[in-house]
């Protein structure tokens, strides 16, 4: 190797391989984790910012109001089977596979854990990522596209109430106070930004990269307020490296039986490859935006940790996803048809805009 070469190649700076994509905006959420172990909001401050953070979720579900279209939304109805399939599998399926884990408590995940493996089995799907990949793959596009709108829209209601009455008292119950935070943090403003889009909507449009450093931005300060919150209480204890061990194998084997079962299940159900590559991206993928918000009106100080599973099967699924769709696009049944599937997406990364 020349002096030339060798120089050449210490200035390339070090990145992954293509097909492993790391999520810059989950290394920022790290951060922000590693932040608040280090730093923890306490006292007044943690007021302040529980404040603050409960103003951002409202924010936040207004957005995401705001920019569904209701129209596509609509429009999209004519292929109900495979938004059916969709929704089946991401609030039928995914939580009877999170109660089944039950039986893995205390031995392999601790009841903490448990609660936040079961509210990741209670998520909405994702929309960006899962156009993505389906892009990528030749799929069906439009299709991903409504059945991510869909399922965001279902998880505004259903998720709170699932967590409710699934996990019992770690989020919070059925209770009037618990409804009335739901209603308040959640639902209201999301139906006042579906009620307001006629006039807000062109602003949004004009301004999407900002609002998108909002979203991100109040993302970040949930996580920090809720990191703060378990670090104060001291829950951080419960979690050693093993038990993230453990949870990583019991999150790598609910992705890939979800992936399984989305692919072949929609084979027996009789829908066509890129209907079969929609189902499959949008039926196994879980939604960091619109968890994260979630759980903070949900599980109080408790989100720390219920949160957790959900940061890690995030980073999970795009990894495993990204190789999927890279091998489903490199099929010889993919150049069939594939004047009527849009071109790939050059990036397949989620972000938290619209209940990503």
């Amino acid at each position: 190797m020349t002096p030339r070469t060798s120089a050449r190649t210490a200035r390339r700076p070090l990145r992954p391989p293509s097909w492993l994509p790391v999520d810059g905006y989950v290394l920022a959420l790290l951060g922000t984790v590693v932040l608040a172990v280090l730093l923890p909001a306490s006292g007044a401050t943690a007021s302040v910012m529980k404040g603050t953070s409960t103003g951002a979720v409202a924010l936040l579900f207004f957005l995401y109001g705001a920019r569904l279209s209701t129209r596509e939304a609509l429009d999209g109805l004519k292929h109900w089977r495979l938004h059916l399939t969709v929704l089946g599998s991401t609030f039928l399926l995914f939580p009877l596979l999170g109660l089944a884990a039950r039986g893995l408590v205390p031995g392999v995940l601790t009841p903490q854990l448990y609660g936040g493996f079961l509210f990741l089995c209670l998520v909405p799907s994702t929309i960006q990522s899962s156009i993505a990949f389906t892009s990528i793959a030749r799929g069906n596009v439009p299709a991903a596209i409504c059945a991510g709108s869909f399922s965001s829209l279902a998880g505004i209601v259903l998720t709170p109430l699932l967590a409710a009455l699934l996990l019992g008292e770690g989020a919070g119950g059925l209770s009037a106070d618990a409804l009335l935070k739901i209603v308040l943090q959640l639902l209201a403003p999301f139906l006042a930004g579906q009620l307001l889009r006629r006039w807000v909507g062109a602003f949004l449009v004009r301004h999407k990269k900002v609002l998108g450093r909002v979203d991100r931005g109040s993302i970040l300060l949930v996580v920090y307020t809720a990191f703060s919150q378990g670090m104060v209480a001291g829950i951080w204890h419960l979690v050693t490296p093993a038990r993230l061990g453990l949870l990583l194998a019991v999150e790598a084997a609910l992705l890939a039986l979800m992936l399984t079962v989305t692919w072949y299940g929609a084979g027996r159900l009789g829908f066509g490859r890129a209907d079969r590559i929609a189902i499959q991206f949008a039926g196994s993928k879980k939604s960091l935006a619109a968890g994260l918000p979630m759980a903070s009106v949900l599980f109080g100080p408790q989100a720390s940790l219920a949160v957790l599973p959900l940061m890690l099967f995030h980073q999970m699924q795009l990894m495993v996803c990204a190789v999927i769709a890279k091998r489903r696009s490199a099929d010889p049944e993919a150049t069939e048809g594939a004047g009527t599937v849009p071109a790939p997406v050059p990036a397949a990364r989620e972000v938290p805009t619209g209940g990503a």
